[in-house]
């Protein structure tokens, strides 16, 4: 059994379009000036979790894994996945546009010996006039494709979304899409870190130098199909777990709260995490008490049936587990 409600140190990552809004708005301890992301939980080599808290404080989230195995992630998740970590959890600041990009399947990315990468993101904040690159406007073509970004002049066929809090995008493999600046987003994704970027924007790194394109393999990778809409709509009920997402990889809830409510995760075959995305919630567990605030994560062992928690303002939880 591992007793203990889980939270880890965060992997600060500095990125060209990162900005400040991690220390400003979410207290993430850095000097930094361009964090771009913060890595709440992460199984990805050479930048494995590190638990910050309890008896376990101290130890990598891989070897926790390694001792534990379904009790910490579930019957189904350890059969599936082993010994590695599935999902990877992120804040993001985007003080400017990421580059235009696309990411591979799982097929695509196992030839690199890595998951594929499906995400999701949540705005927690945008800058007035924010937007999301995001999907084609119409169907497209490889050769309308090739033709546009030779010209530079791509983003007249992609879908251009503009964005505010609360709003949730879906991003399967194959979709290309770039976050806007000037949004703060919750991420939830497979472990993985292989991007393919298409165009990124000419701009050059505090060295001088562009940064690599994969243009060959974002072929490979391209859905040139478009939807009619890429926002997800959701409810947003009260102390309920309201379902956003849910594909082969993950199932993700918002979970308004306020007031007291127990979980009752015994019927889950997973662990469950909690990214709190507004205002502050505390988390109880036989004699464990955890705050849980604006810009924090928690993991909740699968082996944990039960959990309780209050919140004394409105808050909100991101609610993610595979199955």
């Amino acid at each position: 059994m591992i007793n203990q409600l889980l939270r880890f140190t965060p992997i600060l990552k500095q990125k060209i379009w990162g900005g400040k809004k991690l220390n400003q708005l979410l207290h993430k301890n850095s000097d930094g000036s361009n964090i771009g992301e913060s890595w709440e939980i992460s199984d990805v080599d050479g930048d494995e979790s590190i638990v910050s808290n309890g008896n376990l404080k101290g130890r990598t989230l891989r070897s926790l894994l390694k001792e534990y195995k379904h009790n910490l992630v579930g019957n189904y998740v350890y059969k599936t996945f082993g010994e590695q970590f599935p999902l990877l959890i992120k804040f993001i600041d985007a003080k400017e546009v990421l580059s235009i990009q696309v990411h591979p399947d799982d097929d695509l990315a196992g030839l690199q010996e890595s998951f594929g990468k499906t995400e999701m993101w949540y705005v927690m904040q945008a800058d007035s006039e924010a937007n999301i690159i995001i999907g084609f406007k119409e169907n497209s073509s490889k050769e309308e494709y090739i033709q546009h970004l030779n010209n530079k002049t791509l983003l007249s066929i992609l879908n251009v979304d503009k964005v505010s809090k609360g709003d949730v995008y879906f991003v399967p493999p194959g979709r290309v899409h770039a976050i806007g600046a000037g949004l703060l987003i919750a991420e939830i994704q497979q472990t993985s870190d292989i991007t393919y970027r298409i165009y990124d924007w000419d701009r050059k790194d505090i060295d001088g130098n562009y940064r690599e394109l994969h243009t060959e393999k974002a072929l490979e990778a391209i859905d040139f199909s478009a939807k009619n809409s890429y926002k997800t709509t959701y409810k947003k009920q009260k102390n309920v777990a309201n379902q956003v997402v849910t594909c082969p990889y993950f199932t993700t809830n918002i979970l308004p709260v306020e007031g007291k409510k127990e979980i009752d995760l015994s019927k889950k075959d997973c662990f469950v995490i909690y990214m709190c995305v507004e205002g502050e919630v505390t988390f109880f567990y036989e004699s464990q008490q955890e705050v849980v605030r604006k810009g924090e994560t928690i993991l909740i062992p699968a082996c944990i049936d039960k959990v309780e928690i209050l919140s004394k303002k409105s808050s909100e939880l991101l609610e993610t587990c595979v199955k």
